[in-house]
């Protein structure tokens, strides 16, 4: 029996987690859930957003199966001195526990429409400098300086291992996005240093496109694309683009990736005020689980998981409502099941 640590961070992320626990009983997989609260599901039970304990059994177990943490309520609201942003959850969760890259599969499922067909690629996104570092500041008033941080040391972590999951995935072009026609330093060391750890994969085709150009020729010809690999900011936006041609976010998966842990996450969440209880798509957090299931060796249960999901998209009867349905989470769960 496999332990992996479930992050539950509240909203539908609630009716996502019985899916998944569901789908696992039914396909026989031998893991065991540790569950875990953080952002609004950690404070709705008193405690801090991040709780020690959470993060503690995280790095304890390495592999973790989460959902998306959701601000407190009322948060972004304005008040008399601007509106409260409070700390992303997400992203602070990510930092302290070093994950360095974010993985996004990147595929047509089918019975979803979408404009595209044959889209297969992996996003591997860096995620711990850049702008989204948000070191800024007022140099006086009405002058704002935000710093774009690239460092040697984090480029090459990053670039090792988007070519080893390029191989390991049989992939066989990696290409770099940056901006180092304009960023002549900071684009222009992200994109040495993909130049130099391609040298040690002679067996994959290293290439470089300017990111204006790359939305071009992903909303043109996706196809081409295998591994595509960038910044902070780039991969942002690239990874919502990337869904977008896909089918929407909820047909998407994020891997985050460290040095001994890694987080399969859901990229889609909201709280219940939203969307209701027991109306969530739970394909957002059903995808990251199959990946989860693949690196952990569980193939089979993985593989009877997605064509079980597949079989329902392609039937189309039963659907949650963002995908052209009316069926509740737990219908689709039982269509789902019906199917294994």
């Amino acid at each position: 029996m496999r332990n992996v640590v479930f992050v539950q961070g509240g909203g539908l992320g609630l009716d996502q987690e019985q899916s998944v626990r569901r789908l696992f009983e039914a396909a026989k997989v031998g893991v065991e859930f540790e569950v875990h609260v953080a952002g609004r599901a950690a404070l709705e039970h008193g405690q801090e957003a991040l709780p020690k304990s959470t993060v503690d059994a995280v790095r304890a177990c390495g592999i973790a199966l989460k959902t998306k943490l959701l601000q407190p309520k009322g948060a972004g609201m304005p008040t008399a001195h601007g509106p409260v942003v409070p700390t992303n959850y997400n992203v602070a969760f990510r930092k302290k526990l070093g994950l360095f890259a974010s993985v996004r599969p990147v595929h047509n499922l089918p019975g979803i429409p979408s404009r595209f067909t044959g889209v297969d690629f992996l996003l591997v996104r860096e995620i711990t400098e850049d702008l989204y570092t948000a070191s800024e500041h007022e140099i006086v008033p009405g002058v704002v300086q935000s710093f774009k941080i690239v460092t040697e040391v984090a480029c090459v972590r990053f670039f090792k291992l988007t070519f080893e999951l390029a191989r390991k995935h049989g992939r066989k072009t990696v290409h770099c996005i940056h901006k180092a026609n304009i960023l002549k330093m900071a684009d222009g060391l992200f994109l040495d240093c993909f130049r130099r750890v391609a040298k040690d994969y002679p067996d994959i085709v290293a290439k470089d496109l300017i990111v204006d150009n790359t939305c071009n020729q992903m909303v043109s010809r996706p196809g081409q694309f295998d591994v595509v690999a960038a910044g902070n900011l780039y991969g942002d936006l690239l990874s919502d683009l990337g869904a977008g041609l896909v089918g929407g976010v909820s047909t998407t998966a994020a891997i985050n990736r460290g040095a001994d842990t890694t987080v399969y996450e859901a990229v889609y969440g909201a709280s219940h005020e939203l969307v209701a209880p027991d109306t969530a798509n739970p394909l957002p957090l059903i995808l990251p689980a199959i990946e989860l299931l693949k690196d952990i060796g569980e193939t089979v249960a993985a593989d009877r998981v997605r064509d079980a999901v597949c079989a329902v998209l392609m039937e189309g009867k039963v659907r949650t409502k963002d995908i052209g349905g009316t069926a509740t989470t737990t219908a689709f769960t039982d269509a789902i099941i019906a199917k294994m």
